[in-house]
C-alpha cells in the first residue's frame, strides 16, 4: 500500500475506503500494513444512521448514532452505553467545511478543511491531532487517517466516520 508520502504527526496511520453503498454499509479500517484494525458495522433497516466500530474479533468498541430532529447534523458517540462525545456540523462555514466534536469531559475538537474530498485536519486547542487525506494513496477510493501518538484512535476514527456520513448525506 502506498500510504502517506510525508508523516507530519509521527502517529498511527490507517486506511479507510470510501463507503460504497452496500447493504448495511459495513467496511474495514486497515493499518498501513494492510491488516484489518477495525470494522465499521452499519446497522441496516434503522430509522436513523447507526454504526458500530468493532475490533477485529467483533467486540463493540464504540457506537455511533445519528440524532434526528436537530437543526444541524448531529451524531452521538457512545462507549459502553455512555456518551463520550457529539459530532456536529457547523451551521455556517463559508470557506471550508467545519465540524465540532464535543467530548463528554468538556474538551472540544474541531475538524476543518475540505471534508467532501477527504482533505481535512482534526485539532484540539489549535494543535493538529489527526490528518485525513486522499492524496496519500494511489488507490482511487481510499483515504488515509494519521492520528498523533497518545490520542484515542477509536474516538478519532469514529469521529471521521461521523464526518464522512454527515458530509455525504
Amino acid at each position: 500500500m502506498a500510504l502517506l508520502r510525508n508523516r507530519d504527526l509521527g502517529g498511527t496511520r490507517y486506511q479507510m475506503r470510501e463507503k460504497l453503498f452496500d447493504v448495511g454499509d459495513d467496511f474495514w479500517i486497515d493499518t498501513e500494513e494492510d491488516r484489518h484494525a477495525f470494522k465499521v458495522d452499519g446497522k441496516a433497516l434503522r430509522l436513523r444512521s447507526t454504526f458500530v466500530l468493532e475490533g477485529p474479533s467483533g467486540e463493540e468498541l464504540l457506537r455511533i448514532q445519528e440524532r434526528k430532529l436537530r437543526i444541524r447534523g448531529t451524531m452521538e458517540l457512545e462507549r459502553d452505553g455512555r456518551s463520550v462525545g457529539t459530532v456536529k456540523k457547523a451551521l455556517i462555514s463559508p470557506l471550508r467545511d467545519r465540524f465540532t466534536i464535543e467530548l463528554a469531559d468538556g474538551r472540544e475538537l474541531t475538524a476543518k478543511g475540505n471534508v467532501v474530498d477527504h482533505e481535512y485536519e482534526i485539532e484540539r486547542d489549535g494543535r493538529k491531532i489527526a490528518e485525513i487525506s486522499k492524496r496519500w494513496f494511489r488507490i482511487r477510493d481510499a483515504y488515509g487517517i494519521e492520528i498523533a501518538p497518545d490520542e484515542d484512535d477509536v474516538l478519532i476514527l469514529a469521529a471521521a466516520v461521523c464526518i464522512d456520513e454527515m458530509a455525504h448525506d
